[in-house]
């Protein structure tokens, strides 16, 4: 039998649509709508990279992407044939609120910022049902005012915010909730209500958009979709939207009130936007703004165009509340005939959210508290929304498009040259649809691994994803991001491989062996070229550059130092060992099928002992990084003379090579052939790495033996240290730098140059890496989960006799499993109320904390301030900071590594689907 809770989600009726033959079609349509689409890489074609000022906020509204398509609550098909948002209208603002506004990375006093109320509220892996709010205020959106006071502060100020501003004072504002609820899987209704939240009366435009996204002037092919209105005896008015490759939908509006159509092009106003006075006479892009705000009636057209609004005006009484519906489906379908009964909206929406309830009470029934499981379905919430159909041929950017200027030759020497290969068409999981509304690669990692508890195939295909060849290089390296495919990101692809293997295995009874063997051969190629590329004098000890860790070193660690040389990296070291480590892992469990991966399995064994022996040999060797003096791991600095300089900064790069660990268990690999001889060979005629192995000659609890850089000595070294609260350890976690550097910061000199790195709980008071990230001093979720996870691992050797003083110098101490428990709820207290009702992460929004209607809209903040755990950086990253989904699930993160008897578990999982398709 399989376990309780993946029975229950199989029985529900999302889990059935999860498992079911028409999965596909049910992912058709979804939130794939970037956030901002402006000021990306890929809407860039200026001759210098300049991004942020090619494509402007200010254009957005007038201009046409290339890529893909932004909008707020968007909603599209793959691949964003067809399109659908919300605009907004206060009668005050200068334009419409038709997308999120936020500060460039210029502008911003620390970085690029969206400076806007909004909130994923909830969500069901198909997109069946889908929730969000959005807070608009009455008066005229402070778009100058944010701008120039941000300007004014330095990166030591604090950033100016929308609530600083006044414009929410006095609950003058909108709260607008927007809802999609599939009837079918191409047959959906938008739903919107919006609710007065002040003491005095207020108007507001509502205006739902169907559109088309412009592919005709990118292809020069003929097959220009249209939209037309027509008129119809039971709808009143319909729009049909037909697209020659899709065939025609049927769009319709209902409101209260009288529903105005207005329509005009998904086109640039050349005139706005280059000056062409010469240039056709619209409508525009920008059409339905001019109309409003301007009052210009040939900025639209009132019959056809490419876009189309449901304009509704509506005008609240105090709190009064209203609610309108967009809908639309197939032509062909059943509810398009004649003699259908109308849908019944309101009962299709309650439908749909007692679906989303059964699926979550499924998920939580172990999970006694109310409001963690409110916070973790806010938290899946967020990843669901943060889909998005990303577009990227960067041949096709570089040589521009028939039809098109061609864009400056420059740019092919410029960014990813080297990356003309590259492809991307598909939907993926962004770190946050505004602030990154591109993936970043080990991101998406942790994203796959947080997505598997809920939609394990979901997360296998964005793992396969990255190593497809239309992503990986040719030379086996993973695309980091847009900004520059070629950086390195910390390898862990094969952590996140098994773990998804696991967590798909938990809920489906069944271990996809043809996933984990597809991912296994093209992580080979990737460990290639870490091996090839970033182990400098082929010694097994590594670089890198920054690793995802931005300002975590004194220098820019991706770029010349100053000083020349190289680094020598404790983080992109553990990182390898680690792979090595994953690699092997995956290629045992592939033995259990096949023995040939036997061999294969061993021989990762071999690598990570070799990369062990060589970080953490003692001082007078020429490779370790392991200080015995300070009893830490330091980066080290090899100057063009030769000189070795440790740099001695206590950072969460000290601490990754704890991650480095797994437990060989007799119970699971005992019985590979061969296996046992081929380890036993190995560590005999390598007697110097065999000390490496804890207890290789005497096993430990149950029969296991432990595989790590560390030895229980030099672990609890480090462990004093990230378990000490004038250290590393806060309320909320485990920060990344020492909080010793507040009172002494590290200082280098060189060349008449003086480096410092000091600490810093929030954000960061330079512009390295753009400014908007800081690991010096907060606490980041990743790296975080992963030391939760790694204590887990080391307790599965030591048990409950090997204990820890925590935190250190209290005086008491704790089993592994229990520290990482009680590390876990740490965590999770950064988004769950305190004593006084009080999440410490919305620390920044004091307004919304004492609202009794708010106090429940959580963020998922990209960090955290390393004192008080107030959320810093991007507001909706739930990308990594999803995995407290994971962490308020204790039992999700301590699976047993045994594989379960597969045919029954198997045999389960067909007999619960089906019943639940049947319903």
């Amino acid at each position: 039998m399989p376990p309780l809770r993946a029975i229950n989600l199989l029985q529900s009726k999302e889990g059935a649509r999860l498992h079911g033959p028409e999965l596909d079609r049910w992912r058709r349509w979804g939130p794939y709508l970037s956030e901002r689409q402006w000021g990306t890489v890929r809407e860039d074609y200026s001759e210098h990279g300049t991004a942020w000022d090619y494509f402007p906020h200010d254009h957005a509204r007038s201009r046409m992407y290339r890529w893909g398509e932004d909008g707020i609550a968007g909603f599209g098909n793959d691949p964003l044939d067809w399109c659908v948002s919300l605009a907004l209208w206060n009668g005050h603002d200068p334009i419409i609120k038709e997308r999120l506004f936020g500060l460039t990375n210029e502008q911003g006093n620390h970085g690029e910022d969206v400076k806007e109320l909004y909130f994923y509220l909830d969500g069901t892996p198909t997109h069946s049902y889908m929730k969000m709010l959005y807070k608009y205020p009455h008066d005229a959106y402070p778009y100058q005012d944010l701008i120039d006071e941000n300007l004014r502060r330095g990166a030591d100020q604090p950033e100016y915010e929308i609530l600083d501003t006044g414009v929410f004072d006095d609950s003058r504002y909108f709260d607008v909730c927007v809802e999609y609820a599939k009837h079918t899987p191409d047959d959906i209704v938008m739903r919107v209500t919006v609710e007065n939240r002040a003491d005095q009366r207020a108007a507001l435009h509502v205006l739902p958009q169907f559109w088309a996204r412009n592919r005709w002037a990118w292809s020069g092919k003929p097959g220009k979709p249209s939209l037309t209105l027509e008129p119809n005896a039971q709808e009143g008015a319909r729009v049909v939207a037909h697209n020659p490759a899709l065939g025609t939908m049927i769009v319709t509006a209902s409101a209260q009130q009288p529903i105005e159509w207005l329509f005009c092009e998904n086109e640039t106003n050349v005139r706005r936007i280059f000056g062409f006075e010469g240039a056709g006479p619209g409508p525009f892009k920008d059409g339905f703004n001019d109309y409003l705000v301007d009052g210009d009636e040939q900025a639209i057209r009132r019959d056809r165009g490419t876009r189309a609004a449901a304009h509704v005006h509506l005008q609240f009484a105090p709190h009064e509340r209203s609610v309108l519906y967009l809908h639309w489906r197939p032509e062909s379908s059943p509810a398009a005939a004649p003699d259908a009964v109308p849908l019944d909206m309101k009962e299709l929406f309650a439908h749909r959210q007692a679906e989303a309830d059964e699926f979550y009470a499924a998920l939580q029934h172990d999970i006694a508290d109310a409001d963690a499981r409110l916070v973790q379905r806010q938290a899946l919430a967020g990843m669901l929304w943060s889909k998005q159909y990303y577009q990227f041929d960067v041949t096709r950017w570089h040589d521009g498009d028939p039809g098109q200027p061609k864009p400056p030759r420059a740019r092919r020497r410029g960014r990813n040259a080297d990356w003309r290969h590259m492809c991307n068409g598909d939907i993926v999981s962004m770190p946050d649809k505004w602030e990154y509304p591109w993936y970043a690669s080990w991101d998406l990692a942790f994203h796959a691994v947080a997505f598997a508890m809920i939609d394990p195939d979901f997360a296998k295909k964005q793992l396969l994803l990255l190593v497809k060849e239309r992503y990986m290089h040719p030379n086996g390296q993973l695309p980091a991001y847009e900004w520059a495919f070629g950086d390195a990101n910390p390898p862990v692809h094969a952590w996140a491989t098994w773990r998804v293997y696991e967590l798909d295995r938990e809920v489906t009874g069944v271990g996809d062996h043809e996933f984990l063997e597809v991912m296994f051969h093209k992580l080979l190629l990737n460990f290639s070229w870490w091996v090839n590329r970033k182990d400098a004098d082929d010694r097994n000890i590594f670089q890198g550059g920054f690793l995802g860790l931005d300002n975590v070193g004194i220098f820019d660690r991706s770029s010349p130092l100053p000083t020349g040389g190289r680094i020598d990296q404790a983080d992109g070291t553990a990182w390898m060992a680690s792979y090595a480590l994953d690699l092997m892992q995956i290629g045992l469990e592939l033995a259990m099928t096949n023995n040939a991966y036997v061999e294969i399995g061993v021989k990762f064994f071999e690598h990570f002992l070799y990369i062990a022996e060589a970080v953490s040999c003692s001082e007078g060797c020429s490779t370790g990084l392991w200080d015995e003096h300070d009893e830490f791991f330091y980066d080290v600095l090899h100057l063009p003379d030769g000189t070795r300089v440790p740099m001695r900064i206590r950072s969460i790069v000290g601490l990754i090579p704890l991650f480095a660990v797994h437990v060989l268990e007799e119970r699971v690999y005992g019985d590979l052939p061969g296996l046992r001889e081929r380890l036993a060979w190995f560590l005999d005629h390598r007697p110097n790495l065999a000390k490496l192995v804890s207890r290789w000659t005497e096993p430990g609890k149950g029969k296991t033996t432990l595989l790590s850089v560390l030895r229980g000595h030099r672990m609890k070294s480090l462990l004093r240290r990230a378990l000490d609260e004038d250290e590393f350890l806060s309320e909320h976690g485990v920060r990344a730098l020492s909080r010793v550097h507040r009172d002494a910061p590290y200082v280098f000199d060189h060349d008449c140059a003086r480096f410092c790195i000091k600490y810093l709980p929030a954000e960061s008071d330079t512009r390295v890496f753009g400014g908007n990230s800081n690991w010096r001093g907060p606490v980041w979720m990743p790296v975080n989960y992963l030391l939760i996870e790694s204590l887990y691992e080391f307790y599965r050797y030591y048990g409950d006799e090997f204990r820890v003083e925590y935190p250190t110098g209290s005086g008491n101490s704790f089993s592994l499993s229990e520290i990482a428990d009680n590390l876990a709820r740490r965590v999770t207290t950064l988004f769950l109320k305190d004593a006084q009702g009080v999440r410490p992460v919305m620390a920044a929004y004091p307004m919304l904390q004492a609202d009794p209607r708010s106090q429940d809209l959580v963020l998922f903040h990209e960090y955290f301030h390393g004192d008080n755990g107030r959320g810093v950086g991007a507001s909706h990253q739930t990308g990594w900071s999803g995995l407290v989904a994971l962490l308020l699930q204790p039992r999700m993160m301590k699976l047993s590594h045994s594989a379960p008897d597969a045919a029954p578990v198997a045999a389960s999982v067909a007999e619960y689907t089906a019943p639940a398709m049947a319903r």
